[in-house]
């Protein structure tokens, strides 16, 4: 399983550091946190999404990400990514409150990490802020599209104070994920030079080689490529068919980056409903192609839950012992 085409980008100081990673360790990320809660017989119903449960219960999202610590997640990530502050006002929350909600989305991941670390005497965890697309505010699937109609100004005005508000709490990553959109991705191009935080960020594809709206992935890959704060790029929330030529896409644009993927389970979401199949199999197969193509952190987004991220863990763990 180990790869045969050693990947071109080390990990930070900061990360071999924290998680005792080797240079060219595969880190395991989380899966998607909704999908846990709604296995969990949580309902989503407003434009909220699972930030839902930060206004009344937030038990229920510390125990989901318990459970992607015990599956072998050494990233969690918060209950941001629908938490956007316009989204909380127009739910009829105000300004003190949503700014709160927010920073209350990375307490609790930080709370688990250090709850469970303690009782199980692991190795530590990172946590790494959600920060949704513009279409995540939209609730209308938008982010599976792009083409918002905004120039890149009116997004960097939706963002920033978000960001900010992100980059001042205690998470240890700003992940900006689900990203279907050229001038979105120049907005956040913009906000990530001013922060102080390492980022992510990773892209909402429909292909093997272009975003929602249809910009190449290199084009926008490029955009982070002299950016300092942003250490990863990727691709997640595109079906796990189209990952290993993204990777190989992203690989040979921005070399001096990480490459991060969580593909969601390939299944088709329509009018509420997921349909077609999930193979934990296939599953398995994908994450030793992923490895191979040269994915440094590697998770799940929609439909992958604990299962899937303990299986990932288990193969992360044979390629680094075939490694050695």
């Amino acid at each position: 399983m180990a790869s045969q085409n050693p990947t071109t980008a080390e990990f930070p100081f900061w990360m071999q550091n924290a998680l005792k990673l080797s240079a060219h360790d595969v880190v395991c990320l989380d899966g998607g946190l909704a999908t846990e809660l709604e296995a969990r017989g949580y309902q989503f119903n407003t434009k909220l999404w699972s930030a839902e449960l930060l206004l009344n219960n937030p038990q229920a999202i510390y125990d989901s990400h318990i459970a992607y610590l015990k599956a072998g997640a050494r990233i969690i990530t918060s209950a941001s990514y629908q938490a956007t502050l316009q989204g909380l006002y127009d739910s009829g929350i105000d300004a003190d409150r949503s700014r709160k909600l927010l920073i209350d989305s990375v307490e609790i991941a930080s709370q688990a990490r250090d709850v469970y670390r303690s009782k199980s005497g692991t190795e530590t965890a990172l946590v790494a802020a959600s920060i949704g697309p513009y279409g995540a505010y939209l609730a209308d699937g938008s982010e599976y599209y792009g083409n918002y109609g905004l120039n890149t100004q009116s997004l960097v005005n939706f963002h920033q104070e978000r960001v900010n508000l992100l980059d001042k709490s205690e998470a240890n990553i700003l992940a900006f994920e689900t990203i279907p959109d050229y001038h979105e991705a120049l907005a956040l191009a913009h906000i990530s030079t001013n922060v102080s935080t390492p980022c992510w960020v990773t892209f909402s594809c429909s292909d093997e080689g272009h975003l929602r709206d249809g910009t190449p992935i290199e084009s926008v890959a490029k955009l982070f490529k002299q950016n300092r704060s942003v250490f990863a790029i990727g691709v997640n929330c595109t079906s796990p068919e189209h990952i290993t030529s993204l990777i190989q896409k992203i690989r040979c644009t921005v070399p001096c980056k990480r490459i991060i993927v969580y593909p969601n389970s390939g299944e088709d979401y329509h009018l509420g409903k997921w349909s077609g199949k999930h193979s934990l199999n296939r599953w398995q197969q994908d994450c030793c192609d992923w490895i191979h193509a040269g994915a440094q952190i590697i998770g799940g987004c929609c439909r992958i839950g604990p299962n899937e991220i303990r299986q990932l863990a288990r193969i992360i763990e044979s390629s680094a012992q075939i490694k050695t």
